[in-house]
């Protein structure tokens, strides 16, 4: 099992933050996913290049800022799965952590670039959200 870590600092505060991504139908800060329903607990959307996926919401946390998943349906058969996004209050903002534990291995290429690139999306909805505000 490999394990994938995205780390940043954000210069938002912590409330901004959670609100984007506490919103589990929320894709505009998820490149190549138009759309994410969710019911009882599963949460589902078609990502380009990849097909349906299915993800089981395990904690939805808002007092201690984390979100946490696991696959349950993708196109390639996955043995393990488990994503947590966990932000922490500081002077500057917050600091963001996502972490994933993929198996087999060889899907964690794939995991660490959809999660850079969704880590880069959310810097972008920040900033332009910030921009409105500025208005």
């Amino acid at each position: 099992m490999k394990t994938v870590k995205i780390e940043g600092q954000l210069a938002y505060p912590i409330d901004k933050v959670w609100e984007i991504f506490s919103d589990v139908t929320r894709s505009d800060w998820v490149p190549a996913v138009d759309s994410i329903s969710e019911e009882n607990g599963i949460r589902s959307f078609t990502m380009e290049g990849i097909g349906e996926v299915q993800e089981k919401i395990i904690t939805l946390d808002k007092e201690n800022h984390c979100l946490q998943y696991s696959a349950i349906k993708t196109p390639t058969p996955l043995q393990h799965h488990l994503a947590t996004i966990k932000l922490t209050a500081n002077e500057q903002g917050c600091h963001f952590s996502w972490i994933t534990e993929i198996a087999p291995d060889e899907f964690s290429a794939a995991i660490d670039h959809g999660m850079s690139v969704s880590f880069e999306g959310l810097k972008k909805v920040l900033s332009k959200s910030q921009d409105e505000t500025a208005d």
